[in-house]
């Protein structure tokens, strides 16, 4: 018993395949003759079917190459939009914020800190020398 093709590609070749036997013995199976032709039809279908879908992926892919190149001219003219607000405006008021910039508000002030610790002196080894003095 023949294997079962489940992939498109097995079951196209399986078809085109069988199409050729029934071709080749047309009249074997005269019984047969509308089903071959039905095949026949079937696999145009499928044919035009597969070259419409290539044309439409090649159509999907430029469609993405102008997608990226339009979201970067995009990108590009935002920046320069948002630069003449900023100079229009200022750096400091909150109006820019309305057009996705940051005002500048000013840097944080430090806090104070605690009294700097003096570094902390190794603990002397029990095992090591004493350390000499010098007499000057």
């Amino acid at each position: 018993m023949p294997r079962r093709e489940k992939r498109q590609a097995g079951v196209l070749g399986d078809l085109l395949h069988l199409s050729a036997a029934m071709d080749a013995h047309r009249e074997e199976l005269p019984e047969l003759e509308p089903f071959r032709l039905g095949l026949g039809e079937i696999l145009a279908e499928i044919l035009d079917a597969g070259r419409q879908q290539a044309a439409l992926t090649a159509r999907k892919q430029e469609s993405t190459k102008q997608l990226r190149r339009l979201l970067t001219e995009g990108k590009s003219m935002a920046n320069v939009i948002r630069t003449a607000v900023k100079h229009h405006f200022g750096p400091r008021e909150e109006k820019i914020a309305e057009f996705g910039l940051q005002p500048f508000r000013g840097r944080k002030a430090k806090r104070a800190s605690e009294a700097p610790t003096p570094p902390s002196t190794p603990p002397a080894d029990a095992g090591s020398a004493s350390p000499v003095k010098s007499d000057q």
